[in-house]
């Protein structure tokens, strides 16, 4: 608004003038009016994020993808991929870098999220723009839980980055602590962007089952082992309609506590075994919580350490079974028991590579498992799941659940295929060859399989031997490593055949991996690059690289444990 005089100069202006007056002084106005100074109100700056994840069993992926799902409905913008798919030279081009990522084995990253930890440890870039943090996914039922993860957050720091939310370590049950964390990391980047809003759209998330559970009945129950090996291998049928899973698959069962070391341990502390206790926010008795959902034997030192700050004693952190605990260090009162149940840990799945064919086997799922044995402390011991798949009968019943293996799958029906398979690594080429066997593929095969004895450790013999007769197999190299003087094993014979080896695979060829992690795998990948380099004339450097140019394409790829 104008003041009176102003408003009274004006008027008196506009009355005297002319129709071209008017439009030039109108003119002259706007002209005036462009030339001041822009002032705009401010904006918020644009929310974005990228979200990656490694992963081996497919938790972390899906973990993430909901978690991305979950920023856009928050109008935040995400990049979501997987690090075997993330363009390396971009991080130092991000602001907000948010990472989930599993931990496998001795502590290591998974395969596809191997470049990525490489490449963050090198040292060579600073990171001093980005604003992080990590979600950690493990089982504390081993020793080096979540170590990728705390490597990874550590790790980023050291390059400068700044951690917006502290890292989350999950267990095996992650649904719960990966919800807390994202909400804390959506809250960080509301806030960060200059928005606080009244409600945060964080919806309460619904108590789901990760994993859809299958009953199967015990069709068949065969220890593979011959009279005199020092070995029990089972090879377990069950009956189970409507599984879903591909060769390479596996499936998890969580096996139950030995019903007579429950009571063991209920009359010991004197605890009522009809009690309901909590337990992850679910209730149970006594009983059904020590016989199916908790872990009770050889605790690692983790829990051990927890129950001498619980009854006040000095216990060596070692590992222990739950009962001789209570047995040579006694808690005072069934009360002081219930406090300890919320620090164990929840029973973990043991995970056993499947060995039928969905087209060979329809309506089964097989398996084949090797009883542990161990010596812990000085004392002898058996592992708790293939103990309890080792006393199965017909008809008793198990529950289990699938875990896809995407980077363990068959080839095109018309390509070669390399399997190396000593012991139970055997299990997937079961499944491999009896799926080729049954779609009719026309692709080669050659099978290593390795063992201690010919007579009475030769798992599946027959069926190798019908499969190799009637042209399914096309190659089978033995390697039984006590029937001689000298041991020999499947790395060995591997480079005995490496001219040939290195043909198949010059041709097209795949080659899998399956069973211990160390020290065969370690042995066979060694075997391997030697090959190259020997027939391949090819330098360290040369055979490094034609290597990782085989995993790059996805002709080689291993199931080990």
């Amino acid at each position: 608004m104008l003041d009176a005089h102003k408003q009274k100069n004006i008027e008196q202006l506009v009355a005297g003038a002319s129709k071209d007056e008017l439009i030039w002084m109108n003119g002259y106005i706007s002209a005036l009016i462009n030339a001041l100074p822009q002032t705009q109100a401010p904006t918020a700056a644009p929310k974005k994020i990228t979200l990656v994840y490694g992963t081996e069993t497919g938790n972390s992926k899906r973990v993430a993808t909901d978690l991305a799902a979950r920023a856009r409905k928050n109008n935040i913008a995400v990049k979501l991929a997987s690090l075997d798919q993330y363009r390396l030279t971009d991080i130092t081009r991000e602001e907000k870098l948010f990472v989930v990522i599993s931990t496998q084995g001795d502590g290591e990253p998974p395969v596809a999220a191997q470049k990525f930890y490489d490449h963050i440890h090198r040292n060579g870039f600073r990171l001093d723009q980005l604003q992080y943090s990590v979600l950690a996914l493990g089982d504390t039922s081993y020793p080096l839980f979540c170590k990728t993860g705390d490597d990874v957050d550590a790790q980023l720091e050291k390059l400068g980055g700044k951690r917006i939310v502290p890292i989350r370590r999950c267990d095996v049950d992650f649904e719960r602590d990966a919800d807390a964390w994202f909400a804390d990391v959506l809250r960080a980047v509301e806030q960060s962007a200059g928005i606080v809003p009244a409600v945060l759209k964080v919806e309460a998330k619904v108590e789901r089952t990760a994993r859809k559970i299958h009953t199967g009945v015990v069709a068949s129950h065969t220890n593979l082992n011959d009279i005199g090996s020092e070995k029990e291998t089972y090879h377990i049928e069950l009956i189970a309609d409507e599984v879903d899973y591909l060769p390479g698959d596996s499936v998890g069962i969580v096996p139950g506590n030995e019903i007579r070391l429950v009571n063991e341990i209920i009359s010991l502390t004197g605890i009522d075994a009809g009690k309901t206790v909590s337990f992850k926010e679910n209730t149970y008795t006594v009983f059904e919580l020590l016989q199916k959902k908790v872990s009770i034997v050889h605790l690692h030192e983790r829990v051990v350490k927890k129950y001498a700050a619980l009854s006040g004693q000095e216990i060596p952190e070692v590992k222990m079974d739950l009962l001789r605990l209570l047995q040579l260090y006694p808690l005072q009162s069934p009360a002081q028991f219930e406090e300890l149940i919320a620090l164990l840990p929840a029973q973990s799945p043991r995970i056993y590579t499947i060995a039928s064919s969905p087209a060979a086997h329809s309506g089964e799922i097989h398996l084949t498992v090797e009883k542990d044995r161990f010596e812990c402390n000085g004392e002898k011991g058996s592992g708790l799941c293939s103990s309890y798949l080792g006393l199965l009968k017909n008809e008793d019943r198990i529950d289990f659940f699938v875990q896809k293996n995407k980077r363990f799958r068959l080839p095109e029906n018309d390509r070669d295929i390399i399997m190396v398979g000593p012991g139970t690594g055997i299990a997937a080429f079961r499944s491999f060859l009896s799926e080729r066997a049954a779609v009719g593929a026309t692709g080669k095969n050659w099978l290593f399989f390795g063992e201690d004895h010919f007579v009475s450790d030769f798992l599946y013999q027959t069926e190798i031997q019908d499969w190799h007769s009637t042209g399914v197999l096309t190659k089978v190299s033995l390697a039984f490593a006590k029937d001689q003087d000298e041991e020999v094993f499947v790395n060995q014979k591997l480079i005995a055949e490496g001219r040939e080896v290195f043909g198949w695979l010059q041709s097209g060829a795949y080659l899998y991996v399956c069973g211990q992690k160390a020290p065969m795998s370690v042995e066979v990948e060694n075997a391997l690059l030697e090959i190259f380099q020997q027939h391949g004339s090819l330098s360290e450097a040369e055979a490094v690289k034609y290597f990782e140019k085989l995993k790059e394409e996805g002709r080689y790829a291993k199931d080990v444990y």
